[in-house]
């Protein structure tokens, strides 16, 4: 999908912030800060990166998304649904009984979905052999992998890693939210990460930091990735856990509680 409008592209990531923000308030649950860190990101593959087709979510020539941390599913339903996969009436069932649009990712459940997600570190692999069938069949689709930064505390991911640097996957982009908070507090404090961009390279990788919030350099970094050839691309993404709501950012008592309707009304007016 193409387009190069970025002020089109920041009111859409202002459209994306405020669906997250109401369909956690209906649903009274939900990850939103999480999914708020990921909002360009996902802005940036969805509406320009991306080779996709919402009208036809099975094409096998689309290049394939995988969220490694599941619990931001409100972000890419809210992506998927401005991209026209289902209609933007359905966010609001997020986590109903019977909804499509469950806690985690389901992908059998509703169409656009490359993988079910949940259990950290494991679409991480899922992806890897997602691109090895690509490899065997001759595609040239890409395959993209957001994973979180707390995720990376999981030793699936780095066998993953060490796999698609021996088999020369170049069709594979890993994205690292690295907001760098998790549920129980900041990732250095829990099991740290740093030096990460020393870790992937150790483990075979092309790496570029860039700032996850600036849809210019992402949209610039992401072509980058797009023609690095021999070697697996990662791209570490700085961002801020509830960017674009003060009242929440960096602020771990918002890690998942849900938002009363004072303060969901403040932060909606924020987001203008």
């Amino acid at each position: 999908m193409e387009t190069t409008d970025k002020k089109n592209l920041r009111g859409i990531a202002k459209e994306i912030r405020k669906h997250i923000l109401r369909m956690t308030a209906e649903a009274g649950s939900g990850h939103y800060m999480s999914s708020l860190s990921s909002v360009e990101i996902l802005v940036a593959l969805y509406f320009e990166e991306l080779r996709h087709f919402p009208k036809d979510p099975c094409h096998p020539d689309r290049d394939r998304f995988l969220l490694g941390k599941g619990h931001t599913a409100p972000a890419l339903y809210a992506v998927m649904a401005e991209s026209g996969y289902f209609l933007v009436e359905e966010l609001m069932t997020l986590r109903k009984m019977e909804s499509r649009l469950q806690g985690h990712p389901i992908s059998h459940r509703l169409p656009g979905l490359d993988s079910s997600s949940g259990s950290l570190g494991q679409a991480f692999s899922v992806g890897v052999g997602i691109a090895l069938a690509g490899k065997l069949d001759k595609k040239d689709y890409k395959v993209y992998i957001m994973l979180g930064d707390g995720e990376l505390q999981e030793g699936q991911v780095w066998e993953a890693a060490m796999s698609c640097a021996h088999f020369g996957l170049d069709n594979v982009i890993a994205i690292v939210d690295r907001n760098r908070l998790q549920c129980d507090g900041d990732t250095e404090d829990i099991m740290a990460l740093e030096p990460l961009r020393s870790k992937w390279e150790a483990f075979g990788w092309r790496v570029f930091d860039v700032d996850g919030h600036d849809l210019d350099s992402l949209l610039e970094v992401l072509k980058k990735a797009r023609v690095v050839r021999g070697q697996p691309t990662v791209i570490i993404a700085n961002t801020v856990k509830g960017k674009g709501v003060p009242l929440i950012e960096g602020n771990l008592k918002y890690h998942s509680a849900p938002l009363s309707p004072d303060e969901l009304k403040k932060a909606l007016e924020h987001i203008k």
